[in-house]
């Protein structure tokens, strides 16, 4: 399988691990542009790339993977120059091919559906990529990128990636702020978090294996009206928390018995 030359747009968190891997995997990375100079060439130095801090990419760059906020992506892919032949793919879940301009011809989406963070390692072996292109060129060749990785590869449009990406943030970010309050709420009965992980990786587990639909315990499945009112009682700190227990408790309610 042929390695292309890719260069990035962008030196952040997801952009430094895709970076890294494809190099590793044997790609050619051509250039990071970033507008932080120390992280933009701390990257580039492990990658064997080039920095610079203008969207300017030259003809060696045959695919540019654009790694930047969801904010800022539109504002960076239209300072974007490079070659009528380049290929231009941004990584964002929530966003379609339509934010790209009518002078870039060839462009993609490969969205990484998982969470990442500096100094972690991600195993992208059966990762699911989920790809878009504007062409049927343009999505082989990203698919030969996600296949290079061994990662999962999907075809999808934008509305199948927007729909994945809520579920994410569901999945993702929603529980990780439970795990938050969680561990504040531990820490103010004098325990610590560590007290706390059996629960998670048993929840996790069981998740998995059972499906969560299958695993949901506590005093909302049971409508337990006594056990609710005292622990919104015991919440009277924090009307914020009053009313996340009150709603997701309504919502477990309503999904399993109907109420």
């Amino acid at each position: 399988m042929k390695q292309h030359t890719i260069s990035f747009a962008g030196a952040g968190r997801l952009a430094g691990i895709l970076c890294r891997e494809m190099h590793q995997t044997g790609f050619m990375i051509d250039i990071i542009v970033s507008e932080s100079g120390e992280r933009g060439r701390s990257l580039a130095g492990l990658c064997n790339a080039k920095w610079s801090d203008k969207l300017k990419f030259p003809d060696s760059t045959e695919i540019i993977i654009v790694a930047v906020p969801d904010n800022l992506l539109k504002a960076v892919i239209d300072k974007i120059e490079c070659r009528n032949e380049t290929l231009v793919a941004h990584t964002a879940g929530s966003i379609g091919l339509d934010v790209f301009p009518d002078r870039i011809s060839r462009r993609g989406v490969f969205y990484p559906l998982q969470t990442f963070s500096h100094g972690r390692k991600i195993i992208f072996r059966d990762l699911p990529v989920f790809i878009e292109a504007s062409d049927k060129q343009s999505s082989e060749l990203l698919g030969d990128i996600a296949d290079s990785l061994r990662a999962r590869k999907y075809f999808t449009g934008v509305e199948q990636r927007r729909m994945l990406h809520l579920a994410a943030v569901f999945i993702c970010n929603f529980t990780n702020h439970m795990l938050t309050q969680g561990k504040s709420l531990a820490q103010r009965s004098g325990f610590s978090f560590e007290e706390l992980k059996p629960l998670i990786q048993e929840t996790f587990m069981k998740a998995m294996e059972e499906g969560p639909e299958n695993s949901q315990t506590g005093p909302a499945i049971r409508n337990d009206i006594n056990t609710l009112d005292k622990h919104l009682e015991l919440l009277s700190f924090d009307r914020d928390l009053q009313e996340i227990y009150t709603e997701i408790s309504r919502s477990i309610i309503k999904y399993h018995l109907k109420l």
